[in-house]
């Protein structure tokens, strides 16, 4: 068998979501995780693909490096990282689950995740020990876990002196840039601004002053709060919007973020089996004040 490497393109999207689908059910399976939510129902699994169409198209448009393995014009598997004000960042890293030792995945990290000089590079990874053991040789270190969280929302009132507002990203983009820099390291407008088309962005004010942000939709985050002491309010405030809803909420949560825990553990949030490993090759960040883009393709 003949692997040859190419650029991957826009025209890849829905080809190596079948690669990634294909290797998160078969991770699934080895871990006993559902990784996917609803993944064992043929229905659900059925309709995925449109729900995570949009992803896959901004990650084609995003990328920075994007390569794919093929033979004979079928894609066995695919890389993928972005850049942004000095972070380097694998999103994906998926290869056939009967391709696993052919060699592919150094061929595709080789080109896809080459350090590049880059301040900070980061990889949001299962729990598979042989990807693991990978990054690890490539200078990546585990820093925490992320679990999702989440239950049936209800409406929840708690005092703060926080003044809610909707986001719009042409007042308000500099103080986002402010906070993600402070918080994760680096400044990320392209991502900011494709949130904000798919889900409901608002702001945290004390005074005039910004000081935190979050986004709400079919699925949530990411919430970033200068002060740790906020997430409270900031999760009861989206909690009770799902709520009107008569939906789900939940959250991808650093494992470091005491107070966000605090409060889901006493609302008596469900934590899915699901668990991702934040490694990089340096420490960096706040993230006892950040809850993570979900799903768990980048910070």
């Amino acid at each position: 068998m003949t692997i040859t490497y190419r650029v991957g393109t826009a025209e890849d999207s829905l080809p190596v979501f079948k690669v990634f689908l294909k290797s998160i059910m078969d991770y699934s399976e080895r871990m006993n995780v559902q990784a996917i939510s609803g993944g064992n129902d043929p229905e659900m699994l059925a309709s995925i693909w449109e729900k995570r169409k949009p992803m896959f198209d901004f990650l084609a448009k995003d990328a920075s490096q994007f390569w794919v393995a093929e033979n004979d014009g079928e894609i066995l598997g695919y890389a993928r990282t972005i850049e942004h004000d000095g972070l380097q960042e694998l999103t994906e890293f998926f290869v056939s689950p009967d391709q696993q030792s052919a060699g592919i995945g150094s061929g595709l990290l080789s080109r896809a995740f080459a350090d590049n000089g880059a301040r900070y590079r980061t990889i949001i990874a299962t729990l598979d020990e042989r990807a693991l053991h990978r990054y690890m040789k490539m200078g990546m270190r585990g820093r925490f876990l992320f679990k999702y969280f989440y239950r049936k929302a209800e409406k929840v009132t708690l005092p703060t002196d926080l003044g809610i507002e909707p986001l719009d990203l042409n007042i308000h983009l500099e103080s986002i840039h402010r906070i993600d820099r402070e918080l994760v390291g680096h400044a990320r407008e392209s991502i900011h601004k494709w949130i904000a088309s798919m889900r409901d962005g608002f702001v945290y004010k004390r005074g005039s002053e910004i000081v935190g942000y979050g986004y709400v939709g079919a699925n949530h985050g990411p919430f970033a709060v200068l002060d740790e002491n906020d997430f409270p309010a900031v999760l009861a405030h989206a909690e009770s919007l799902m709520a009107k809803q008569d939906g789900e909420f939940g959250a991808s949560v650093p494992l470091v973020n005491r107070k966000a825990i605090e409060y889901f553990i006493e609302r008596k949030y469900q934590i899915d089996s699901f668990s991702a490993i934040l490694m990089s090759n340096v420490p960096f960040g706040k993230f006892e004040n950040y809850l993570n883009f979900t799903p768990e393709f980048f910070l």
